[in-house]
């Protein structure tokens, strides 16, 4: 069921996706005189966006009159303008109202006692229309700051636009015009106000023209209307269904809303496809289609029957005119806005519910004369478009030859390398009822071979685990299925439970197809968890024995790349020369999918183990081909690398933006979030927020936990240490470290960076585990004696270091050695915000021994920091500094600073810029809470803002 608080109240939704626009009229409506002219084609939101700045407008004491144009045939002369203006009493004052007011008196009795009387009426109607405008102008004069809003421009008469072009050239000085109006439903040739405007000198204004929403503004519209129920699917479904437009999304809403106060939400798909089409798109396509011509109509029906762009030719045969009749019909249906031109001269409807609608208000008879037609038509193309055969053959209820033309439209669509296309018809096929058993099973292998390399894992999963549990399934079907489904569950849902499928399918496979068996032996080997990791090798070998004599290249290329995988998750080196003989430019759309998971899987372990240049190559080659081949999972995994690089390289600003927008553009990949709370998870440390790295870091923990690769789960807990560290509690730090290292021991990960290494270290040492701390230390030196991984021996360095400190006299000098050495590695490696860790780390060690020395390490690393905006470090840094006498010259002393932050105090806006709490600054410069609440009333004092806003105030030229 919804949650209560989401399903409550009434039918309104929240105002997504228009900030900037509402900005911009803001800006322009509060500096008057303004005219602000808002376009947008219908349902686009153009009466909310109005509607949510007068809100504004006249909460700040503005008068708001507001007028409506309505679709009447023989409209009201000046209706809206009247409508307006008879709301202004109240706002009139009493007296001092220009003489010329009273023209209005006749049109507005009910204010008439409150205006001038009423002028002679002039000569002729010029003269008659000049004397309303003055009319007009006097009166909004007299209501001082004020806005008029006038709707749906597009249907106004022409008397009343002219009477709007008019008052625009010449607005009173404190009046804000607003109008909305769709483009396309303007009389042809003329503009909003029927006729060519420019704002006049010294008048304010701009034009807002709407563009559909975004994939993350109709998710965010989902959650504010039915809360925990809106989720990535329901999201991208409402996307897709309303291609953006707010009227679509908001009546779908409605619909799911109203649905889910009685009974729980199932199939989102299946949900929307049975709320047919919004109400008010419905009347408004049906309101274009009664005024065309009967050649514009027919050409109009033969679109909707055809369903897709279409060029002017088949359009017109189509619907059985001559060429000139035919040309005739499309350019008046495209003047109506109706039909719109695409690329290559074809010609669509402008929405495809528009096309549904159309295609509802075809005649039934004509309606199955057309698709008769259509598909006499396309079977003489050359090659013929089978999906559009298949659909018009169902249209006409023919379910045995529609069964034929989808799967012959199926294997089209997947030897054209089109996997949407196959998927979308074999999903249609496998939700037939009554479906025969041959057809349901190769339909469902078909779909899971597809399937495995698709983005929609949920709704595939959903349908493959139904599949499975008829029990007439013949056995190597079951296996094929099964291992589909192994491989949706591991690669893209992250559930380890996917290899118990992937082993029982081993079995199901291996007698009738050892190749399909060997496809499940490669993913097993690929497996850390429970102890796999020790048996990746000889899962590895059984497939290279399986494929041995096959003749089948796409299999041996799958299992090649699995063992380039495993090679460099070993640190071997011989990986980089066996990667470059890949192919690719393979013809076999397989091999190249094979050559692109290669290239992925060694790319992201090739970060791990801090061959970050190496690695970009190798990610972006990935992402490219994943692009080429159509692996949208692939090319999500290569892209969230990158941004992982970028992170690393310490590109930070702009970084959690850029990571949304991939999130927003790949809802359905679970890796995105994992990488996203370790990305966000370092960066709030670093910058004193600590609550939201708790947060962040405890999510990449639960997800870890359920993932087969270690790297997540290992890297997470890092953080989770690394923060009970920064609070103090090793004990606390150890807690989280120590079953870490077990995954790290039993998984042999110890060629992969992950950061773990020195803070286990410094754990255990902090709760007197000095024993395990050493004995970390050696196998790690040992397990990397002989590995390419400059990442995790930049690592051990510094653990080397922190060790250092604790055994033996000359602990400073060495421990200062290690640190060095590690710094230099990260250097190289071209990771900033480790280097200065590292520096920071060999500056503390040698504070007791060398002070000139440590103040230069402590000085390059607070560079970096500062760099970095990494403003907590940069204070921890800086305290260092003071702790050991060795504050920089020019810090010491105290001046005042006036309106001035001093720089504790640019200290505490910087941390409250990134959404700091005071606790966190407390911890992050290490004073106590008190201290922090006067620093923060004199920030938010000397830049005049408030908490949320410092940001931008920090920003400011002025500051």
């Amino acid at each position: 069921m919804l949650d209560q608080s989401a399903a409550a109240g009434g039918g309104g939704f929240a105002f997504v996706g228009r900030q900037r626009e509402l900005s911009l009229l803001l800006a322009a409506a509060r500096t008057p005189p303004a005219a602000v002219l808002i376009e947008g084609e219908a349902g686009i939101g153009k009466s909310r966006l109005a509607h949510e700045a007068v809100a504004v407008l006249a909460a700040e004491g503005r008068p708001v009159l507001t007028g409506f144009c309505h679709p009447l045939r023989e409209p009201f002369p000046y209706g809206p303008l009247v409508d307006a203006l008879r709301g202004a009493g109240r706002w009139l004052p009493a007296g001092g109202v220009a003489p010329t007011a009273g023209a209005l008196a006749p049109l507005l009795p009910d204010l008439a006692h409150r205006l001038p009387p009423p002028p002679p009426l002039p000569e002729g109607a010029q003269a008659r229309r000049h004397q309303l405008v003055q009319g007009v102008h006097s009166f909004l004069t007299a209501l001082g700051p004020a806005v008029l809003l006038v709707e749906d421009l597009h249907w106004a008469d022409e008397a009343t636009r002219e009477l709007l072009l008019l008052l625009a050239r010449d607005l009173p000085a404190e009046l804000s015009l607003v109008l909305t109006y769709r483009a396309e439903d303007l009389p042809p040739d003329t503009g909003a106000l029927g006729a060519a405007y420019r704002r006049p000198p010294g008048t304010n204004g701009t034009v807002i023209r709407l563009t559909r929403l975004s994939r993350h503004d109709v998710q965010e519209l989902a959650v504010a209307a039915l809360g925990a129920q809106a989720t990535a699917e329901l999201g991208g479904a409402l996307y897709e269904r309303s291609e953006g437009l707010p009227l679509v999304a908001e009546e779908d809403l409605l619909t799911l809303r109203e649905h889910g106060r009685h009974q729980p939400l199932g199939d989102v798909r299946a949900e929307l496809e049975r709320a047919g089409v919004p109400r008010g798109l419905r009347e408004a396509v049906i309101e274009r289609l009664a005024a065309l011509s009967p050649p514009a109509t027919a050409i109009v029906d033969a679109a909707a029957v055809l369903a897709v762009p279409a060029q002017e030719p088949l359009l017109t045969r189509l619907a059985g005119l001559d060429p000139d009749e035919g040309a005739r019909g499309l350019v008046e249906a495209v003047r109506a806005a109706v039909l719109g031109e695409a690329d290559g001269g074809r010609y669509l409807f402008r929405h495809v519910l528009a096309q549904q609608v159309a295609y509802r208000h075809v005649p039934g008879p004509h309606r199955t004369r057309l698709h008769q037609r259509a598909i006499e038509e396309l079977e003489g193309q050359n090659p013929a478009p089978l999906v559009q055969i298949a659909h018009h053959t169902l249209a006409l209820g023919d379910r045995e030859g529609w069964f034929r033309r989808a799967e012959r439209a199926v294997d089209q669509a997947i030897a054209l390398g089109d996997a949407g296309t196959a998927a979308g018809l074999l999903h249609r096929i496998l939700e037939q009822p009554h479906l025969d058993g041959d057809l349901r099973s190769r339909a469902a292998l078909a779909l899971g071979r597809i399937a495995v390399n698709g983005a929609d894992h949920t709704r595939n999963a959903t349908v493959l685990r139904r599949i499975l549990a008829d029990p007439q399934l013949p056995t190597a079907t079951r296996g094929e299925i099964r291992l589909a489904l192994g491989l949706l569950m591991v690669n893209h849902a992250g559930d380890r439970a996917g290899y118990r499928e992937l082993e029982a399918c081993v079995e199901e496979l291996a007698a009738e197809k050892p190749e399909r068996a060997a496809r499940a032996m490669v993913a097993m080997a690929m497996n850390e968890r429970d102890g796999a990791g020790a048996r990746g090798r000889a899962w590895l070998d059984r497939a290279e024995r399986s494929v041995a004599d096959s003749g089948n290249e796409a299999i041996r290329a799958t299992v090649r790349a699995t063992g380039l995988s495993l090679l460099a998750r070993d640190g071997d080196p011989d990986v980089w020369a066996q990667l470059d003989r890949l192919p690719r430019e393979a013809a076999d759309v397989e091999v190249l999918r094979q050559t692109t998971r290669a290239l992925y899987n060694v790319g992201e372990i090739a970060v791990e183990l801090g061959h970050d240049r190496r690695a970009a190559r190798l990610l972006a080659e990935s992402r490219d081909l994943a692009h080429r081949a159509w692996i949208p999972h692939l090319e999500c995994y290569s892209r969230i690398a990158l941004l992982r690089l970028d992170a690393l390289a310490g590109h930070w600003d702009g970084l959690a933006d850029r990571v949304a927008e991939l999130g927003a553009e790949f809802p359905e990949i679970a890796m995105f979030d994992e990488e996203q709370a370790l990305m966000l998870g370092t960066l709030a440390i670093a910058r004193g927020q600590r609550t939201r790295a708790l947060e962040q870091f405890t999510a990449a923990a639960a997800s870890g936990e359920r993932s087969s690769q270690v790297t997540v789960a290992l890297r997470a807990a890092t953080g989770l240490a690394e923060l009970r560290l920064l609070q103090r509690a090793p004990r606390d730090a150890w807690a989280v470290a120590s079953p870490a290292v077990a995954v790290l021991r039993e998984a042999a990960a110890w060629a992969r960076a992950t950061g773990l290494v020195p803070v286990a270290v410094e754990a255990a040492l902090g709760c007197d585990e000095g024993r395990a701390a050493r004995q970390l230390v050696a196998d790690a030196e040992r397990e990397l004696a002989h590995r390419d991984a400059p990442g995790a021996r930049a690592e051990l360095a510094c653990a080397q270091g922190i060790l250092a400190l604790v055994s033996g006299s000359a602990r400073p000098a060495r421990a200062a050695e290690h640190f060095e050495r590690g710094r230099q590695s990260w250097e190289e490696i071209g990771r900033p915000y480790d280097a200065a860790r590292a520096a920071e780390r060999g500056g503390r060690a040698l504070g007791g021994d060398r002070p000139e020395d440590a103040a230069e390490r402590l000085g390059q690393a607070l560079d970096a920091y500062h760099a970095l905006r990494a403003t907590a470090d940069a204070a921890r840094c800086q305290q260092a500094l003071r702790d050991l006498g060795l504050d920089r010259p020019g810090a010491r002393g105290r001046r005042g600073y006036g309106g001035e932050l001093s720089p504790r105090e640019r200290q505490v806006a910087e941390l409250l810029a990134t959404g700091a709490t005071n606790q966190d600054i407390a911890e992050a410069l290490f004073v106590s809470p008190r201290t922090v609440e006067q620093h923060v009333a004199s920030v938010l004092k000397k830049l005049g803002t408030t908490r949320r806003a410092v940001a931008s105030a920090l920003t400011s030229p002025d500051d």
